[in-house]
């Protein structure tokens, strides 16, 4: 009789990726040296938000901005005009730099929860944590609550932590297990987002029904430097914790029992990194939107770089979803100029054939 873990049949807990043991041979030789991984993928990511700074109806190059960014950190002067000087670094800087924060942490999301829930499709969005911050903008920009003193992050950002919380009241109630969780988020995804569109349908003006739409759709216009210091703090964080927990979620990757049996504290650690990644989305959501498919479609990504151990994992997927943001963010504000795409809906271009993908894949090794 066979003691190793059984593997169990399914979508929602038999399909994860494998486990870094049962990976092989064949995928060591795939992965990528940590050095080359790291310092190629950082200097990809400043190569690239060098280069989306210049793209736009000014012109402007790459050693405009290197000069510019020289300029304000105290390294030395530019000679490009005020207005130019603002265009670099008031205005697509921040927006790039935040850019590239939001796709580092929606996918590092992505990562942790297919690794908790042993889904490969599970994104940061399966808790209802998205639902639950359009309905708080919904709220606050259409019902007026908080008579202004509450700004739509605020309500974004409390409306997710409330869909959060009654994932976690249900998925408590049913039992606990990873497959309750899921379908508990399924269930509060819906709630909420009949919520929102009740709201809008009932209270919302036209003018008002764009501007919420246009937000929940994703945008990462207006933005300035005290929203890239806040959530890069809040990515850093969060990145950090999930990192601590590294080698516990390679053993999430056998299953519950077996992690159990290596001294895993399940339950704890599965309450830690889902309201991690609850709180690092939530804070997201309120800042640039809904924006999907990028914690879903750049763990895989990064798996065939980096392998499934997540010491290395996490620091590769969340460069890889930095870069990613940052071309779909360019590419959202630029094709169409002077009109602005939402930046999710790139993402869902790009993503939806790549979750096809990851479905004929699943299908495949069921």
């Amino acid at each position: 009789m066979s003691t190793g873990p059984r593997r169990p049949s399914g979508l929602l807990e038999g399909t994860a990726p494998r486990p870094p043991a049962a990976a092989g041979r064949r995928t060591a030789l795939r992965t990528l040296p940590e050095p080359l991984l790291w310092g190629g993928g950082v200097l990809l990511l400043l190569l690239s938000v060098a280069v989306a700074v210049t793209i736009g109806p000014a012109r402007i190059s790459v050693a405009d901005v290197w000069s510019v960014v020289a300029a304000h950190l105290g390294l030395g002067t530019t000679e490009l005009s005020p207005l130019r000087d603002g265009i670099v670094w008031d205005l697509r800087m921040p927006r790039t730099l935040l850019a590239a924060v939001c796709g580092a942490g929606l996918a590092v999301c992505g990562t942790v929860m297919q690794s908790l829930l042993r889904n490969p499709l599970a994104d940061p969005f399966v808790l209802g944590v998205s639902s639950g911050a359009s309905t708080g903008a919904v709220v606050v920009v259409v019902l007026g609550v908080g008579g202004g003193a509450v700004s739509l992050s605020a309500g974004a950002f409390v409306g997710a932590l409330a869909s959060f919380a009654l994932v976690l009241l249900l998925s408590h109630t049913l039992g606990g297990s990873t497959d309750r969780v899921v379908l508990s988020g399924v269930a509060a995804m819906q709630l909420f987002s009949a919520l929102t569109s009740f709201v809008v349908m009932t209270a919302a003006d036209a003018e008002q029904t764009r501007g919420v739409l246009f937000w929940l759709l994703g945008s990462l216009g207006g933005v300035g430097w005290t929203d890239v210091r806040l959530f890069s703090g809040v990515v850093v964080f969060a990145l950090l914790i999930c990192l601590g927990h590294a080698r516990t979620l390679d053993a999430f990757a056998f299953g519950q029992d077996a992690a159990a049996t290596l001294g895993v504290r399940v339950t704890r650690t599965r309450t830690v990194l889902l309201c991690t990644t609850a709180l690092l989305t939530a804070s997201l959501v309120s800042s640039a939107g809904a924006i999907g498919f990028v914690g879903l479609v750049l763990p895989h990504a990064a798996r065939a770089l980096a392998g499934s151990g997540h010491r290395r994992l996490l620091p590769v997927t969340a460069l890889a979803g930095a870069i990613f943001l940052v071309w779909v963010d360019t590419l959202a504000r630029t094709v169409l100029d002077p009109q602005e795409v939402p930046v999710g809906v790139v993402t869902a271009l790009i993503g939806v054939p790549a979750f096809v993908l990851v479905l004929y894949r699943t299908r495949r090794v069921a």
